[in-house]
């Protein structure tokens, strides 16, 4: 099975240690991955309120060029991953309105066809937490394993937008995959019931008191249960829980120095890829110390 792989913005910017990190394990696992030719941006969740119809158009246009790709190189259903959480739930909610919303779905077709485009409704929307735990599978990532992080406490950030408002992989209230992926690499999760809770997005970009607080309160929670990681699937979000600690340190006069990675960069530590490959060198608070720290005895070699 080919996945068509949509990076969207972030990906290209600041969070291009994701997309680094994804590609790696992606290679490692074997697993068939192409970036769609042509992609544009999703319009994120805030064009969505200065014109809807054009938002919609706009996102769509990238599942119209996935369905196309995938007719010139048949491989079953189209499968398009997006890794941000933004894109994600961008794509997936102009899926589910064109096929429930008759007028929109009229107008969005309208749009592509002035371009030379169709869309059909065939194209999977996946995020790769989807694909890892459902179709690569536990014990394919378990076995491929080379160094097991034992003795690591990670706090799975999961964020407000993968599983909200549309669960199509996992549950809204609680979801696991992160955490049961997590256990897979030989570490463990730590019981936080924050991690659906959101990070105020753009927030410290507008109201940056009420932006900071909000991340403040996640990091602080997250370490007073042992985490000794934070993991993330969304650029926003590991931008925001990471490059803002010292200025939440400042403002609230209580230290913070928790490492935040995405999940990928987790995942490519365990399968023995090297630092340089995963952008390690790109987060602002290094998890070295942590790894070392593991290295040094506790962590157990497959």
């Amino acid at each position: 099975m080919r996945y068509w792989y949509y990076p969207g913005c972030s990906l290209k910017s600041n969070g291009r240690a994701y997309e680094e990190s994804l590609l790696a394990v992606f290679r490692e696992l074997d697993v068939p991955v192409r970036e769609l030719d042509d992609w544009n941006c999703c319009g994120a969740t805030t064009y969505m309120s200065i014109d809807e119809v054009q938002a919609f158009t706009l996102a769509a246009r990238n599942l119209a060029l996935a369905e196309r790709a995938s007719r010139e190189e048949p491989d079953g259903i189209p499968q398009l991953i997006a890794p941000c959480s933004a894109c994600f739930l961008v794509l997936t909610k102009t899926q589910r309105y064109i096929e429930q919303h008759e007028d929109l779905a009229r107008r969005v077709h309208a749009g592509l066809w002035a371009i030379g485009l169709e869309y059909h409704g065939e194209v999977r929307v996946r995020h790769p937490l989807d694909v890892l735990v459902n179709d690569i599978g536990l014990p394919r990532i378990a076995g491929t394993v080379k160094q097991r992080l034992r003795g690591l406490k990670v706090a799975c950030y999961y964020g407000c937008q993968v599983v909200r408002p549309f669960p199509t992989f996992d549950s809204a209230h609680n979801p696991t995959t992160m955490d049961r992926l997590v256990e897979a690499l030989g570490a463990k999760p730590v019981q936080w019931p924050l991690k659906t809770r959101c990070c105020g997005g753009t927030l410290i970009g507008t109201i940056r008191d009420v932006g900071l607080r909000l991340n403040q309160i996640l990091l602080q929670d997250a370490a007073r249960r042992g985490a000794d990681v934070m993991i993330t699937v969304c650029p926003l979000c590991q931008f925001n829980l990471e490059c803002y600690q010292r200025e939440m340190e400042r403002t609230f006069h209580e230290p913070i120095r928790l490492p935040v990675l995405y999940l990928t960069q987790l995942m490519g530590k365990a399968l023995g890829i090297s630092d340089y490959k995963l952008g390690m060198r790109r987060l602002f608070v290094s998890p070295t110390p942590v790894f070392a720290r593991l290295e040094g005895g506790q962590a157990v070699h497959a």
